[in-house]
């Protein structure tokens, strides 16, 4: 019975991460992201059934079998209901500090496979025994990492926390010399495997992951939080490893591969160094600014008077950023679109890759709003063509769009490539007040002389430009 169970088992978790890989696929475009969750969905209900199975043909075998399949169900249907409850209620504002929250269960979980794994009798000896005390070292140091470095990701995105980067003094080498201890105390207990060093890894492992991304900036979060998917990635494969699961060592694998590429492909839109980020802000300078300092002289603009700016526009470009997903102005920004459209006027957006506080947020904030795909472009695609646009909307976006990235080298963030909206004919800020963004950072945008500034609800002054363009 059990025989037959583990070879279902094991062909089911084949068709799983077939179906996980389709996911990824899927979920690389716009048109075909919905078919990629379905395909993410089917593939992890096919794995949880296929455990549950495996788990209950041996259940009998055991006087614990039949308490631990009991334990099992009950934690699957525990952990379905918490999950449905929490995305019917989240807000898209909360999605990135709700990721980050998922990635610390996850490497908790790798954190508590591996001391099992230490504290079970394997029966194991010579060089598999060495084999299998490596993989439980290696596997709780990586979820060890991952569960505070997603916690501390959790309190600055939802800022329960500064998001300024914490400057201890020699951070750099408090990092490096962690990972030096990591591989002395690896082979120590490789060679002696003695509980004191599990404790010491894994208080090791917790210290470092609350460094490592206490010392990012709010400016690189978005990058964080890919990066510490890229963790929860490896920390699952290592439990697998662990648990001689096949597919959670395949499913890590390639959340742990995509997450790390995609931190690669984050990082060059930023001009940060991949390492650096990696490696807790390695070489990155605080910013030397206080982030609420005055900007200098700026004008300001009513509704009113954009509408009248925009009706005489031939061209408009929106460039959407946090702002706009915490005043939940997307659907209004989709319905002034269309009306631009119906007058003749050519809309674009432009959208940085780390606008929002995750990677794609603003994609999926237009899509939900039913903005057509075409006109949505990455700023590679439209930053050449911003000096002959008329009117550059920027809702809620700061740091994407400041000029200090591009032209003031003793800048936080110099180097970062940035939406150059300051090259339009005009441009209409959409804030709350004079508050620099997530990063801290002062943006001499607002006082630039074709730069006005619209200040109140995003969602609000929307609207009131809606309804003043149907009367010009």
């Amino acid at each position: 019975m059990i025989a037959v169970a583990g070879q279902i088992a094991g062909a089911a978790y084949i068709v799983a991460a077939l179906l996980f890989i389709l996911s990824l696929a899927g979920l690389s475009k716009h048109e075909t992201s919905r078919r990629g969750v379905t395909f993410g969905i089917i593939g992890m209900a096919i794995a949880l059934i296929a455990t549950v199975v495996l788990v209950a043909a041996g259940a009998w075998d055991t006087p614990s079998g039949a308490l631990g399949l009991t334990l099992l169900v009950v934690a699957v249907l525990i952990g379905a209901a918490i999950g449905l409850w929490r995305a019917r209620i989240v807000q898209m504002t909360g999605m990135p500090e709700l990721i980050a929250l998922l990635h610390s269960f996850v490497g908790l979980a790798a954190v508590l496979v591996g001391w099992n794994g230490a504290l079970s009798d394997t029966g194991l000896t010579g060089a598999l025994a060495d084999i299998h005390h490596a993989e439980v070292f290696i596997g709780v140091f990586i979820g060890g990492v991952t569960f505070t470095g997603s916690i501390v990701a959790f309190l600055k995105l939802s800022a329960r926390i500064s998001s300024k980067p914490l400057m201890l003094p020699g951070k750099n080498a408090l990092n490096l010399g962690a990972l030096a201890l990591f591989l002395v105390l690896t082979v120590w207990y490789v060679i002696t495997p003695e509980l004191w060093l599990l404790v010491a890894v894994t208080l090791l492992a917790l210290a470092l992951g609350w460094h490592l991304v206490a010392s990012i900036g709010g400016g690189d979060m978005p990058v964080v939080v890919s990066m510490l998917n890229s963790y929860s990635g490896w920390a699952a494969a290592a439990a697998g490893f662990l648990l001689n699961n096949d597919l959670l060592i395949v499913t890590g694998a390639l959340v742990g591969s995509s997450g790390a590429y995609l931190s690669y492909i984050m990082c060059k839109a930023m001009n940060r160094s991949f390492l650096s980020v990696i490696a807790g802000g390695f070489g990155i300078a605080a910013p030397r600014t206080d982030g609420d300092q005055a900007h200098g002289e700026h004008r300001e603009i009513d509704a009113e008077a954009a509408a009248d700016l925009l009706a005489g526009a031939s061209t408009v470009v929106i460039t959407p950023g946090y702002g706009m997903a915490v005043a939940q102005a997307q659907h209004g920004v989709a319905d002034l679109v269309a009306k631009l459209r119906e007058r003749g006027v050519d809309v674009r957006f432009g959208i940085h890759p780390v606008a929002g506080r995750l990677p794609g947020h603003m994609n999926v904030l237009l899509a939900e709003a039913k903005v057509p795909y075409d006109i949505v472009l990455e700023m590679d695609e439209i930053n050449d063509d911003l000096s002959g646009v008329d009117v550059v909307l920027v809702i809620g976006a700061n740091d994407t769009v400041n000029p200090a990235a591009a032209e003031d080298p003793s800048s936080p963030i110099a180097g970062m490539p940035v939406l150059r909206v300051w090259e339009a004919d005009n441009v209409i800020v959409f804030k709350r007040s004079m508050a620099s963004g997530y990063a801290g950072v002062p943006n001499p945008l607002f006082s630039r002389d074709n730069a006005q500034m619209l200040f109140g609800d995003a969602k609000e002054k929307v609207d009131e430009i809606l309804f003043q363009l149907t009367r010009v």
